[in-house]
């Protein structure tokens, strides 16, 4: 029988979690990568482009985790101002609801808020995190 280079390392990777649930020490690390005749060069460099990987996921993370407490922030002010404006309404001119134009014209840009902070796959949200990083 004979196995792909993804198969092989879908196969180590599962021995490799069976073997050992611990954690592994940089010198095993480069022991295995021996055994595999993978060059410490090799091996470096691919670690490197993993840390940093692993870097731009935990400051995705932390940038999804910001935007959202904003939006959540503009979620409750939406919500508690807009129940005092149609408190006012129904006391001042329960004739007339007036209050409908904030509610829907907040409502909006609420809406566009939303859409913005949970579409994480848009030019648009790859421009804010640039931007963000930049100023972190």
């Amino acid at each position: 029988m004979t196995y792909n280079s993804e198969d092989v390392q879908k196969i180590l990777q599962i021995a490799l979690t069976r073997k050992q649930e611990g954690e592994f020490s940089r010198e095993q690390l480069v022991e295995m990568a021996s055994e595999l005749g993978i060059s410490s060069n090799i091996l470096e460099t691919t670690e490197h482009k993993w840390l940093a990987q692993q870097e731009e996921e935990r400051s995705r993370h932390t940038f999804n985790t910001f935007r959202r407490r904003d939006f959540w922030g503009h979620f409750v002010s939406f919500i508690a101002v807009n129940l005092f404006l149609i408190l006012l309404n129904l006391i001042t001119s329960p004739s007339y609801f007036w209050a409908i134009f904030p509610v829907l014209g907040w409502g909006l840009g609420l809406f566009f808020h939303w859409w913005s902070v949970y579409q994480s796959k848009t030019e648009d949200y790859e421009i804010a995190f640039q931007k963000w990083r930049a100023q972190i």
